[in-house]
């Protein structure tokens, strides 16, 4: 049975609470162990050659950044359930805590996005069609969830409770 999450509603539920973490998290169980790093770190930019076999350092960096995937779900997944477990009846509040997270999420979705881009070759930048599923999970995928994020800010499709309200005092003042 579905628990109610009020600042977290329908879509934005499914999305940010299940689909996300998921597929934040299973990057880096395919840098870890299947394919692995080798293949992952191939895939980041899509090219018709593969590289040399990977260094120490390039692995360990691979891994890392797996980590860093591993504990963005994680984040999500645990936080985002655990401000819907302690706050049921306090729907202001699980809103500014979820805003918090959504906020440095959508920043790190910015500077995701230019990253990637920055780092395509000139020649694939624009040609979306010769890009592998990497490369649309690394800018396409995340400017859906930017989106998804700003639509959650701008109340589109949910009831606002912090964001977007009048304080009490601007309204006791008028």
């Amino acid at each position: 049975m579905p628990r109610d999450f009020p600042a977290l509603p329908g879509f934005y539920q499914a999305l940010f609470l299940y689909f996300e973490p998921l597929s934040t998290i299973s990057p880096a169980f395919l840098a870890w162990f299947f394919p692995g790093a080798e293949w992952f770190h191939n895939e980041l930019v899509p090219l018709s050659t593969a590289s040399e076999p990977l260094d120490a350092r390039t692995t360990m960096a691979i891994w890392q950044l797996g980590n860093c995937y591993m504990l963005l779900g994680l984040i999500s997944s645990l936080v985002f359930r655990a401000i819907r477990d302690t706050l049921p009846d306090n729907p202001e509040a699980q809103e500014r805590i979820l805003g918090a997270s959504m906020t440095a999420l959508a920043l790190a979705d910015v500077t995701h996005i230019i990253a990637s881009w920055i780092c395509l070759p000139q020649d694939l930048r624009y040609s979306f069609t010769s890009w592998n599923s990497m490369t649309h999970g690394n800018i396409t995928f995340v400017l859906f969830l930017l989106s998804m994020r700003l639509a959650w800010f701008s109340g589109i499709g949910r009831s606002r409770y912090y964001y977007g309200k009048s304080s009490q005092k601007s309204q006791k003042s008028a």
